[in-house]
């Protein structure tokens, strides 16, 4: 089949920028004719499964969700963004896919601007919604809302990750027909577990690849020398913590610095954000490295240090697409239980061995609970340690693999009417 992919960002770096990453590279390696459009620079660091790529000509425009530093882009928040600057915006990219048209069908990510594009192209598409547009940007904003709601009216079939967010796209753009919920997946032979010794032989060695970022001016880039501050800070068999995400406020970092002098262990911080400042003075006394962004490339080895990976927003999620990569690897993940979170948590207790469900999840918010369940699990008994990571990779194989996901969507796509 040929299929149109559109994703009006980046590549990497968030959830939804993996998703659209994955779907490609799934759909590719499976033989369909898949062409990429993006604002991505540099689409040929990435496996895209042989898919083609287009970066649409936006004259220098990036309307987003969250602020953050786009090189070469005017950065706007959607919100805060006139009609008329995102008719053009959405007009430029759609005139992009309308140009390569025919296609069997278009996916579009985000029910905003990714609805209005699919549905000025003319083709038959697919909205991908995700939880960032809908809680950001387009609850409380009336225009958004309704024209969100004329786009989901449009397309072919609406894809949710959670019961969750099929909820909120209820509340925000009013009764949809024929949402399919469809979880994200996780790529299970990437994250997969290792011992320790050959992690740590990897996690160096894509360290010592990272490219050059003097006085950690990009944030984007990981941190100057991470290669021995990492081989240094993880030396010696300490429990050991993790966080991997964005580095703002409504991820709930703080809750897990509260929790984390409670608790008789080590953390590693990742992840780029106007909060990184705040966080590091608040993690002053703490045995906590912050080392900046780091890609799949890192984190797939670093997990293998990880005695857990928290989750600990206090925001709203679709889903949860770190804890699934946590528990892929063989991390158990502790997620705040609420939203799309909460879903990956009964995921898990579902799995999980006779007493040890609530190990998944704590309340949102609560440092105390999250110190509880992070000193329950570094004070485990070998031998249940090896059942907990046993039973987080079983669920995350049996119920998030990204073959399945693609797979899922193609068909919600092609059987829509």
């Amino acid at each position: 089949m040929k299929i149109f992919l559109w994703h009006g960002y980046l590549l990497a770096g968030t959830g939804s920028n993996v998703f659209a990453r994955e779907l490609a590279r799934q759909w590719g390696t499976e033989g369909h004719d898949v062409t990429v459009f993006s604002q991505e620079p540099h689409p040929e660091l990435y496996d895209l499964g042989g898919a083609a790529t287009v970066r649409p000509d936006v004259d220098g425009l990036l309307p987003v969700f969250v602020l953050d530093k786009y090189d070469g882009y005017r950065v706007q928040l959607v919100q805060s963004t006139s009609r008329a600057e995102l008719d053009a915006w959405v007009a430029a990219n759609a005139a992009a896919i309308r140009e390569r048209l025919p296609a069997d069908f278009v996916v579009v990510s985000h029910v905003i601007l990714g609805g209005p594009v699919g549905a000025a192209t003319g083709a038959r598409y697919t909205v991908t919604a995700h939880g960032s547009e809908l809680e950001y940007s387009m609850r409380g904003n009336d225009e958004l809302s309704q024209w969100g709601a004329e786009a989901l009216s449009g397309a072919a079939a609406v894809i949710v990750g959670s019961e969750h967010i099929r909820g909120v796209v209820a509340d925000v753009c009013g009764p949809v027909e024929g949402i399919q919920v469809v979880p994200p997946g996780v790529d299970v032979e990437v994250w997969r577990p290792r011992e320790k010794g050959e992690a740590l032989e990897g996690l160096l060695a894509e360290a010592r690849q990272d490219p050059p970022n003097p006085g950690n001016a990009n944030e984007r880039l990981p941190d100057e020398h991470n290669a021995w501050r990492l081989a240094e800070f993880l030396s010696g068999d300490v429990p050991t913590v993790v966080y991997f995400g964005k580095l703002i406020p409504n991820k709930g970092v703080h809750v897990l610095l509260d929790a984390l002098r409670e608790v008789d262990c080590r953390a590693v911080v990742v992840g780029f954000g106007t909060y990184r400042a705040e966080l590091e003075q608040q993690a002053e006394g703490l045995r906590v490295l912050f080392t900046g962004a780091l890609e799949h490339r890192h984190l797939v080895y670093l997990t293998a240090f990880a005695d857990a990976v928290v989750v600990p927003s206090i925001f709203p999620e679709a889903f949860g697409m770190v804890a699934e990569e946590a528990a892929s690897a063989g991390c158990p993940p502790v997620v705040a239980r609420h939203s799309g979170l909460a879903e990956i948590a009964q995921g898990l207790e579902a799995v999980y061995p006779p007493g040890m469900g609530r190990l998944a999840s704590c309340p949102s918010g609560d440092y105390a609970q999250l110190a509880d369940r992070l000193n329950a699990i570094v004070q485990l008994p070998d031998g249940d340690r090896a059942r907990l990571r046993a039973a987080a990779r079983q669920t995350a194989v049996e119920l998030w693999s990204w073959k399945s996901v693609a797979q899922r969507i193609l068909g919600a796509s092609v059987r829509a009417p």
